[in-house]
């Protein structure tokens, strides 16, 4: 379950990006799609796979390692605070006028990428009918 709110919060960070970006389509999807729809979709195989507290393995020394953690992690985060301090505050366009927007999506996505588009749109509906499938097998007893 940590592992998926972790995912969770990556999608959420990764939407921020694009909104530094100025991709106001682009972040919005980011925020509805996948923050959104296919985490719910994650959480919900979590919950249906129903895992008992014996199956999990014993974490005993868990504390242990989150403090390796952060002792290994402490010089790099040093390091960018100090990098990141010493950037000059100079105003530059990154990116080009209207990038992320409705219609430079639309234009990309239906001229060079219709085909894999609609290929993993294929994708995800089998794999739903599958999760049905999967879902609505009862067990015969003998």
């Amino acid at each position: 379950m940590n592992g998926a709110i972790s995912l969770v919060v990556t999608m959420i960070a990764l939407a921020g990006l694009y909104s530094l970006l100025s991709a106001k389509l682009i972040f919005v999807l980011q925020l509805i799609v996948y923050a959104g729809a296919i985490m719910s979709l994650i959480l919900f195989i979590i919950m249906f796979l129903n895992i008992k507290s014996e199956d999990l393995p014993d974490e005993r020394w868990r504390w242990l390692h989150y403090l390796g953690g952060a002792v290994l992690l402490s010089p790099v985060a040093i390091l960018m605070i100090r990098a990141v301090q010493k950037i000059p505050g100079v105003e530059t366009a990154i990116i080009d006028e209207g990038f992320g927007g409705v219609k430079q999506v639309g234009l990309i996505l239906f001229r060079e990428w219709l085909l894999p588009f609609e290929i993993v749109s294929i994708l995800l509906l089998v794999a739903l009918v599958g999760a049905v499938v999967l879902a609505g097998k009862k067990e015969v007893q003998s």
